[in-house]
């Protein structure tokens, strides 16, 4: 879903009626004997022992299996894609993301707020001190700030923050969008030719969503978040949509979600508690600090859902969680666990308490109200 908009053509590549003309159709024989296929098995063989000899030759290093992968699946490239354009996107993408994710990983123990907002809120408009509240009280309650470099709402954020508690997504734009001053000279700034590229960095690596009021780019923001958590294509987490003192913005746009989503069930009433709507600072930090309050994090290994925990819950409250979320349990109810093989394997944090259970995949909007009750108990 991310990015299908962005992959067509770009400015770099040929014409989509020239691309058609230009595209040659692959063909394969419609059954290879046993010469060919040992043949094809024999090369492939010797292709992956010289991408592991490229890989030693590099010295090693981090997943090489994985990274075999990326190189064999790159080589590909030479007989399955012909525009360049098309591999353009391809070899941008995998720049920043390569880059994006090495500029993250020493922060990786420390939680973070994405904040999302105009470019054109003024520093004299109510919502932007608010943003400067924000990033003030959620760093003093121990997170960092993601934000998208830009002025506005951006800017805000990284100043209540300040810079060694920010990041900055900036955008390559055609009217040169710039970093903001409080970002522009620290090292975690980080600039994007795509927008799929620079998405996919906000949500990865968030633990909570705030949105201040904006336009398209604020809207589109807020709705793959919510989309990619309805989907269970991201972990969930706080999505706070703050108004500002005595504003409508978002009261209008929760309106318009009941009156024709809910309404015409084109989602679940579940869905409504992937957010929530405050004008005040303070609550948005309560509630994202709220959601941690016994919840950490949650990972699928194989057919079940291990959630993991400050405290596991009794066994009175195992029973009544079981009674109250049957709706979502597929096979193995509500239990209290041990780290799994996978998690000891992987060093996930083994020092939390766990339960786990069967979850049917499906209503996230449920799973929501299982961890809201989990850090009420």
């Amino acid at each position: 879903m991310e990015g299908a908009v962005w992959l067509f053509r770009t400015g770099e590549s040929m014409s989509k009626s020239a691309w058609h003309c230009n595209y040659r159709r692959r063909s394969y024989p419609a059954r290879m004997n046993k010469r060919e296929t040992a043949a094809r098995s024999a090369a492939d063989l010797e292709l992956q022992r010289r991408i592991r000899e490229l890989i030693a030759f590099k010295g090693g290093g981090h997943n090489e299996n994985e990274v075999a992968d990326v190189i064999e699946n790159a080589l590909k490239l030479l007989t399955d894609v012909q525009d360049t354009g098309d591999v353009r996107v391809i070899q941008t993408a995998l720049r920043e993301l390569r880059y994006s994710f090495r500029l993250f990983a020493p922060y990786a123990g420390t939680r973070k707020v994405t904040i999302f907002g105009s470019a054109r809120t003024k520093s004299n408009k109510l919502e932007y001190r608010q943003a400067v509240e924000f990033g003030h009280k959620i760093v003093k309650a121990g997170f960092m700030v993601i934000t998208g470099a830009g002025p506005g709402i951006m800017q805000a954020g990284h100043e209540g923050a300040g810079p060694e508690n920010s990041f900055g997504m900036n955008i390559r734009l055609p009217w040169e969008q710039s970093a903001n001053p409080v970002i522009r000279e620290d090292k975690k700034l980080v600039t994007f030719k795509y927008f799929f590229t620079r998405k996919l960095i906000f949500i990865r690596h968030a633990d909570a969503i705030v949105l201040f009021p904006g336009g398209f780019g604020t809207l589109d923001e807020g709705y793959e978040a919510l989309t990619l958590m309805q989907t269970g294509k991201s972990q969930l987490m706080p999505l706070v949509l703050m108004d500002r003192p005595g504003g409508t913005y978002w009261k209008t746009w929760d309106r318009t979600v009941r009156d024709h989503l809910l309404r015409d069930k084109l989602i679940s009433s579940e869905d409504l508690d992937l957010y929530q709507i405050t004008d005040s600072a303070d609550e948005a930090v309560r509630i994202i600090t709220g959601f941690y309050r016994n919840f950490h994090s949650s990972r699928f290994v194989k057919d079940l859902l291990v959630i993991r925990l400050k405290t596991v819950p009794s066994a009175n409250s195992i029973a009544a969680l079981n009674r109250d979320f049957a709706d979502i349990i597929n096979g193995t109810p509500i239990k209290p666990i041990k780290p799994t093989p996978d998690e000891i394997e992987d060093r996930d944090n083994l020092d939390l308490a766990r339960i786990t259970f069967g979850f049917n995949r499906r209503d996230y909007g449920r799973l929501r109200q299982l961890i809201d009750v989990l850090n009420r108990l």
